[in-house]
């Protein structure tokens, strides 16, 4: 029998029941891939994190509850504010080692967590009309970045009261698509679908702002800007453009302590 402790937080959320909740699970030495896989689907969150520490480094692997995934910036803000919060980290900037994108830094100020990620690369594209039929609103400009599709529109409120086709979405070859807009009261709106990945909509999507950061940035010709996730629980992104690196940073609410046993 194994016991591993289990921390649910919702992350970018500055109030209970609002960001995206991930699960953070701390180990001494990694299981098979299925129990990882059994327990994100146990835990039938949009994702689980699962960290061993190697010296002064936190090796990081991410699932849903279908699939692994290279990257996740909600559950990699989770782990930091769990490993800021309970596990008494000292250092200022932690290191994450991915599988296959490279270090992530994640630092701690004031009531912010922030993530330093590499920034996606994207593309002008077009695609198929059944992806635009699973939309139901045509956009303006349509990108493809390294494992997501980003649509841009014209406003908030096309971003807003969007009711996508998710049997139709479910059949395009990307783990998601983001859609994004200009804001009202910030900089731009989001939102990010992966039926692809077990998830028909996800709350706030850390990861999804590699490519929106570097998009915006440049069309709003500023580095640092507020931005804002349209789902159902909502959420707030702090974002900066940095070179080839953006910051993005939120708030976190712990939820949850536990103990998975197996």
């Amino acid at each position: 029998m194994k016991k591993y402790p289990l921390y649910q937080i919702d992350a970018f959320a500055e109030k209970p029941f609002s960001g995206n909740p991930a699960a953070v699970v701390i180990m001494d030495e990694w299981p098979e891939k299925q129990t990882m896989q059994n327990i994100a689907m146990e835990n039938n969150l949009s994702e689980t994190a699962f960290l061993v520490k190697t010296g002064e480094i936190y090796h990081v692997r991410y699932f849903t509850p279908t699939v692994e995934v290279d990257l996740c910036g909600h559950a990699t803000l989770a782990s930091g504010f769990v490993l800021f919060n309970f596990y008494g980290e000292k250092n200022n900037t932690i290191i994450f080692r991915t599988t296959s994108k490279g270090d992530l830094f994640i630092s701690c100020m004031e009531d912010r967590i922030i993530l330093d990620f590499p920034t996606d690369h994207f593309k002008a594209v077009q695609i198929p009309e059944f992806t635009l039929a699973a939309l139901k609103i045509d956009p303006s400009e349509i990108y493809w970045g390294l494992n997501d599709l980003m649509l841009v529109y014209e406003n908030e409120d096309q971003i807003r009261e969007m009711k996508p086709n998710f049997e139709i979405m479910a059949k395009i070859p990307s783990r998601g698509i983001m859609v994004t807009a200009p804001g009202e009261k910030v900089d731009f709106v989001s939102r990010f679908f992966a039926p692809q990945s077990g998830i028909l909509e996800d709350p706030v999507t850390g990861s999804a702002h590699t490519t929106l950061i570097p998009y915006w940035a440049e069309r709003l010709g500023k580095t640092k800007m507020v931005a804002r996730q349209l789902s159902k629980r909502g959420g707030t992104i702090y974002c900066e453009l940095a070179g080839e690196r953006v910051k993005i940073g939120g708030k976190a609410i712990h939820y949850l302590t536990g103990e998975i046993v197996i």
